[in-house]
């Protein structure tokens, strides 16, 4: 079942009721909502008045939600997880911490391997030259030990936008908040997987900064970012005025867990894909197989 993203973009108060999230309006002559928590996988607090009872934040963690917090700026700045959403979640963590550094440098070439691969997908699709990112696909080696990443992301960003003087950057202007904006929602998506199948976030097989919570996250979604990518590349082509990350631009990013993906020719939601990326990763740590499942764009 595909769940769905709910955004809080005005003063709300939720709470709960007989497994449903309710929805009350205090500042407004509107009647109170209520959606069924099970069938809600993210939900996401913009405005800075909204208020949450501790009894829906433990209904919202007890059913595995992703709950991403805004700051001010209404840019993501938090994410909730349970601390176990899977009834294995010890023996599968145990089994997380034991993985080998040659399993880990060969679940990084895998993951690279995907990603560098789709970036070439996104560029045939917008009829730039790729064949350099397919052969640097091909070429990665465990642990991506000759950064084969960076060489095809400066070209990727060089060439992906019709825009002068583009830089991909956190901070840097264009199209970069949208991009920011997209990959933290991926980013839930991802770390709400990982919990799923009894994996912590903060183990990552490659990113290892010490003040990051999300580091397995943030390995695992490489190779979806393109999907993301692709929906800014269709903003920045259809609005002259894509710099400014409005409600409607953001309504757009917020198909990101429902847009129809690939795995293994079978084509499902993203969100319901990253769940069987999670599972596969789980799979090599226990030792079942050696193979991560990653979507083709």
């Amino acid at each position: 079942m595909i769940k769905r993203t709910l955004v809080f973009a005005s003063p709300v108060y939720l709470s709960t009721k007989n497994e449903q999230l309710v929805v009350s309006y205090p500042e407004q002559d509107k009647e109170s909502k209520q959606v069924p928590i099970e069938d809600i996988g993210i939900v996401v607090l913009e405005h800075q008045q909204i208020t949450i009872s501790h009894s829906a934040i433990n209904k919202l963690q007890e059913n595995t939600v992703a709950l991403l917090q805004c700051n001010s700026q209404h840019m993501p700045n938090g994410l909730m997880l349970p601390l176990s959403g899977h009834t294995e979640h010890s023996e599968r963590f145990q089994q997380q911490l034991a993985a080998s550094l040659p399993l880990k440098k060969n679940l990084w070439q895998q993951t690279i391997r995907a990603k560098i691969f789709n970036q070439a997908q996104l560029l045939a699709l917008r009829d730039i030259a790729h064949q350099n990112m397919l052969h640097w696909s091909k070429e990665v080696q465990s642990g991506d030990v000759q950064n084969h990443e960076a060489r095809a992301a400066a070209y990727y960003w060089d060439n992906l936008f019709a825009l002068d003087d583009f830089k991909r950057g956190r901070f840097d202007p264009g199209p970069n908040p949208l991009l920011n904006y997209g990959y933290a929602i991926l980013r839930a998506v991802c770390a709400r997987a990982l919990v799923s199948s009894g994996l912590q976030p903060i183990m990552g097989i490659q990113h290892k900064n010490k003040y990051n919570a999300y580091c397995l996250a943030d390995d695992i979604m490489e190779p979806y970012r393109p999907y993301v990518d692709q929906l800014v590349c269709y903003i920045v082509d259809n609005h002259d005025d894509h710099e400014e990350l409005t409600p409607e631009l953001k309504q757009y990013l917020l198909k990101i867990p429902t847009l129809d993906v690939v795995i293994e020719n079978k084509k499902s939601p993203l969100l319901v894909a990253m769940s069987r990326t999670s599972n596969s990763l789980y799979e090599c740590f226990a030792g079942h197989s050696r193979k991560l499942l990653f979507p083709v764009l």
